[in-house]
């Protein structure tokens, strides 16, 4: 049994109820934490806001020194954490490593050489513009609201930049697979974090999540999350006129291109919509493909989709693991039921579960052609390991299908250069845009466009997110 992190110490919460924490690769209870309670947030917003003046009158210097020697305790356990993220989200011990851990370490990294460098110089000593000096300043105390399907990536993409910032922090990381949190939460007080600056506090959204984004201490909420949940916290919000910076989901658009290399598109296409068992928002859920090379582009999805092994986590031959729950489960499930009634073609997986598998909130990865854009799963955000391809006949129509969705948060395309595909890039309403399987930049902005969400995260655009702007007239 877990508790709460409030003001440097590990505490019981005023709730008795406890929320089970469940291995989905097994179905069994690993964990338990406090379901949290609204006179936890406010026990944790006073710690919050009583360690906010000594915090944010260190130098950058001294903050980039108590955020690095959390950051090098965490690295020296950073083994031990993706065995547990693994186990908590049922992520195959690879990714769990390289993407669930490694990725939000080089992210923490990333930042702290951000504020060591010429972006803290210019962010927290003063730019120059015209006659003004312009700063950048804390908030006070931000609480932040983390999602299951990246659950440390997520909280570091906020609690660093946040504390770096000058920022003291109230973190409800999600209840479903929490333990990356509270990992992160013992580095912070083995290293001498001071007390206050962060505090954990867990529990479910409509409690916990709801008291922190109403209460008038906290000046900043950053949320990641379904955009229904995020409709409400900017709502809630609103009343104190707090900040509010929201990451929510996508139904991106993967647009091939009649030049490109269709076997490397749609292999790395497929690789992506699976990564993370499609539990990622991000996630390039539909394939837009000329109608030229349509069927040929289905087949190659097929074949590739096929090769997926999905099972145990642990197994070093697995490449896909389960589904977070057994209603994320059904969800998947029914979305699946959906598209076949809806009139799409499927090609490979379906509802039945995987082969060999006996137990687990295991999917089969699933491909449908001859799908609509109008279909609800080329609309809905599935969030499990589903494909849909559309065809088109020309730029101009899938550049028009690509912005037919509410949202905007991801895109690709894929042609036979960049210079090809640049134009088309520019074209589409995505927060970012990858270009024949770009590499991957830390420093770039990340975000979405209209129901996506509002803000960036990643880079000196992340930091700033969590910056108020004052300007000195000389």
């Amino acid at each position: 049994m877990r508790s709460l992190y409030l003001n440097g110490a590990w505490a019981d919460s005023a709730s008795a109820e406890t929320l089970d924490v469940v291995n989905p690769a097994t179905e069994e209870t690993i964990d338990q934490v406090p379901a949290g309670d609204p006179k936890d947030v406010e026990r944790a917003v006073a710690a919050a806001r009583a360690a906010f003046p000594t915090w944010s009158a260190l130098s950058v210097s001294e903050r980039h020194a108590h955020l690095a020697r959390v950051h090098e305790l965490f690295s020296q356990r950073a083994d031990e954490v993706a065995r547990t993220i693994a186990t908590d989200i049922g992520a195959p011990l690879t990714f769990a490593s390289q993407v669930q851990t490694g990725l939000p370490l080089t992210m923490w990294s990333t930042n702290l050489d951000l504020i060591n460098g010429e972006v803290g110089e210019r962010f927290f000593n003063g730019e120059r513009v015209g006659s003004s000096l312009v700063f950048r300043e804390p908030y006070g105390v931000v609480g932040a609201i983390t999602p299951w399907n990246y659950p440390l990536h997520q909280i570091v993409l906020k609690v660093i930049p946040a504390m770096a910032a000058g920022n003291t922090v109230v973190l409800k990381p999600t209840e479903i697979a929490p333990l990356g949190a509270y990992a992160l939460a013992q580095a912070c007080h083995d290293a001498g974090l001071p007390a206050g600056v962060f505090n954990l506090v867990s529990g479910t959204g409509p409690v916990v999540g709801e008291a922190i984004a109403a209460h008038p201490d906290i000046d900043m909420v950053s949320f990641t999350g379904s955009v229904r949940a995020g409709q409400r916290v900017a709502e809630v919000g609103a009343a104190t006129v707090k900040k509010v910076a929201l990451e929510l989901g996508g139904k991106s658009p993967n647009v091939i291109l009649p030049d490109a290399d269709l076997t490397r598109a749609v292999k790395r296409g497929v690789a992506d919509v699976m990564r993370n068992t499609g539990q990622s928002c991000n996630a390039l859920t539909r394939m837009l493909v000329h109608r030229d090379s349509y069927e040929e582009a289905v087949e190659l999805a097929a074949a590739a989709a096929a090769k997926v092994t999905v099972g145990d986590p642990f197994d070093s031959t697995v490449r896909m693991g389960p589904l977070i729950s057994a209603e994320q489960r059904e969800r998947v499930r029914g979305y699946i039921e959906l598209g076949i009634s809806e009139g799409a073609r499927l090609v490979t997986g379906g509802t039945e579960p995987p082969e060999g598998v006996g137990r687990g909130y295991f999917v089969r990865p699933t491909v449908f052609a001859d799908v609509r854009n109008d279909m609800r799963i080329a609309q809905e955000e599935i969030f499990g390991p589903v494909l849909a391809i559309i065809s088109y006949d020309t730029e101009e129509e899938a550049v028009s299908i690509a912005n037919d969705t509410v949202y905007g948060l991801n895109a690709a395309v894929w042609a036979g250069s960049q210079e090809r595909a640049l134009p088309v890039a520019r074209r589409l309403r995505a927060g970012q845009v990858d270009i024949n399987g770009a590499n991957f930049n830390p420093l770039a902005p990340f975000g979405g466009y209209r129901q996506s969400g509002v803000g960036r995260e990643w880079g000196a655009f992340g930091l700033e997110e969590f910056c108020e702007v004052k300007s000195v007239q000389l």
